[in-house]
């Protein structure tokens, strides 16, 4: 086997370890915390909602540590470590115990750490070459970001011929009206949605809010 074709094939396990940990979910929360005594309610929520997945973006200091809690609380559920732009914090999510991670971008740095890690991984597209970029580095599972400011639907539906073999998690702006639509592409594996951890229901902690909305996306097929 060549270096190229090594690559290649490695790069689709990462592609097979994202499918097992969605369990059959069409849904994967997208969550950003404020506290890890927070992270692990919602984790809870979200599994008593039906849901297997959630991503928790690197967007504040506790992030990590919300990672590591809830990856230890809720065993249930697959913990990934969202808007990686490194490799550095892609180490430090997988030695926090994400089981994925989800960048906005992508690059060819993080395409071979994830490969390394042995860490399921969604680099993010937003254009055919950033795509054609990841089908030639092995991956066949893409984030598309932000959805909805670039019109993902008309983009996804374009793509499904060129890219044939090629799938999706649309993120960005999507809300669960848009996300049925999306689901309806038979090129989207699943979709990304901060709707289901409100602010308002974080703020109060309206944890049956939180597992209510999970167990309206769980029931999305």
């Amino acid at each position: 086997m060549s270096v190229a074709e090594a690559s290649i094939a490695a790069g689709s396990g990462t592609d097979a370890r994202w499918a097992d940990l969605l369990r059959g979910d069409r849904v994967v929360p997208v969550y950003t915390p404020a506290s890890v005594e927070e992270a692990v309610a919602v984790g809870e929520a979200l599994l008593r909602g039906g849901l297997h997945t959630v991503e928790v973006t690197l967007r504040t200091p506790v992030a990590l540590d919300a990672v590591r809690a809830l990856s230890g609380a809720c065993p249930g559920l697959a913990v990934g470590a969202g808007t990686i732009l490194d490799v550095a914090q892609m180490e430090q999510a997988h030695a926090a115990g994400a089981r994925f991670a989800v960048s906005p971008g992508g690059s060819p740095a993080l395409m071979q750490a994830a490969v390394s890690l042995e860490l399921a991984y969604l680099p993010g597209v937003a254009t055919g070459s950033e795509l054609m970029t990841g089908l030639a580095a092995g991956y066949r599972t893409f984030k598309v970001f932000p959805a909805e400011p670039i019109n993902a639907l008309g983009l996804l539906k374009a793509w499904a011929s060129p890219f044939a073999a090629a799938r999706f998690c649309p993120t960005g702006g999507i809300d669960p009206v848009r996300a049925r639509e999306y689901l309806a592409l038979p090129n989207v594996v699943c979709v990304g949605g901060s709707w289901l951890t409100p602010a308002d229901a974080l703020a109060t902690g309206d944890w049956a809010e939180v597992e209510r909305r999970a167990r309206d996306a769980a029931s999305i097929d």
